[in-house]
């Protein structure tokens, strides 16, 4: 993001009111690379690719605020590989951490991973480190330190159904887990922040969070998400665009002045859950009319978001979760266009 861009993002969060009001896309490996014309590995192994890919998107869409930008990522195989988990990478298709947690009595004996030298963290940061001078030569600079969240994670090293499983039946085990992972990811966030004083932000994505009713999100999600976002910076960025409607209400007190939320929820209604006190990005439907819509599909939607906001103070307009594949140019455009030309009030 660009200086002028983070001073905007932050006058939005505030809740000042701007004129159009703004857009902005989660980006990262679903969409860049095919968008790009590349394939998802080249992607993810070739630096020169995924910083060119990043750098259309910049030059394309100069008034749109991509976050957290510049995402350097492996997929969902990112956080996994630093305990060990077996990553899969077809050539075009999205990777795959396969589960080391078998059993609950796995748990005890989890590792504990160092981001300075496991799994796929250090290509990570040496990638924006080979980036950084010709993303600040573009004119932006990393803001955000990113990771999945700490239940997201654990589904992903024991597999969803067992989790939740653990979760009821030995609450025990999986708060053993999550402490485990929080202790990691406090660690990561961390050194990326150390690595790069640019970043002011934190952005962790849960979808987990939105299986689980509001017992288990009290005991599970709630201490371990303000655990995380306690830290000295101006953006707590959340995504979950699963079911929110349990969270959301503890989103302010959880930190987070920044969510990313499903379309199944209107904004109006996470304004009431929220008090108001959270930036809402969102929420078109991302794949029936973002990606798969005509640009006068897209056109209608965004007019109806709009038209469906009694109030537009922290609202940044997007599409209901990250930015799915298959999205074009001329939908992005028409997205953007229907916005910048909205004569409501």
């Amino acid at each position: 993001m660009t200086d002028q861009q983070w001073e905007m993002l932050q006058k939005i969060i505030k809740g000042e009111v701007l004129k159009p009001l703004p857009v902005g896309f989660i980006i990262d490996s679903p969409w860049l690379p095919n968008w790009y014309g590349i394939q998802i590995l080249d992607y993810f192994s070739n630096d020169e690719l995924w910083l060119k890919s990043n750098m259309k998107a910049i030059q394309e869409f100069p008034d749109v605020m991509f976050l957290p930008g510049f995402w350097s990522e492996f997929g969902m195989c990112t956080e996994p590989s630093a305990f060990g988990a077996r990553s899969t990478f077809p050539l075009n298709e999205f990777p795959h951490a396969h589960k080391i947690i078998h059993s609950a009595d796995d748990i005890d004996s989890l590792p504990s991973p160092n981001p300075k030298t496991d799994g796929l963290l250090p290509f990570v940061l040496n990638r924006l480190k080979l980036a950084q001078s010709k993303i600040e030569a573009a004119g932006h600079k990393i803001r955000f330190a990113v990771a999945r969240g700490p239940l997201n994670i654990a589904s992903f090293l024991m597999g969803s159904t067992e989790f939740l499983t653990v979760m009821m039946l030995q609450p025990e085990k999986a708060e053993t887990l999550i402490k485990k992972i929080t202790a990691f990811l406090k660690d990561w966030l961390h050194l990326q922040m150390i690595t790069f004083p640019s970043i002011d932000g934190i952005f962790l994505l849960d979808d987990i969070i939105g299986f689980i009713g509001e017992v288990e999100f009290r005991m599970l999600g709630l201490p371990y998400f303000k655990e995380l976002f306690d830290a000295d910076v101006a953006i707590k960025f959340l995504h979950n665009d699963a079911d929110c409607k349990v969270s959301a209400p503890f989103l302010p007190e959880m930190g987070v002045n920044l969510f990313n939320m499903g379309f199944d929820i209107s904004l109006h209604e996470l304004k009431e859950l929220t008090k108001n006190e959270v930036t809402l990005l969102g929420n078109i439907p991302p794949r029936d009319v973002l990606a798969v819509g005509s640009t006068t599909e897209v056109k209608k939607a965004t007019e109806e978001l709009l038209n469906s906001l009694k109030d537009k103070s922290r609202v940044i307009l997007s599409c209901g979760g990250g930015m799915p594949p298959g999205v074009s140019t001329e939908n992005i455009t028409a997205f953007v266009q229907a916005v910048r030309n909205y004569s409501g009030s």
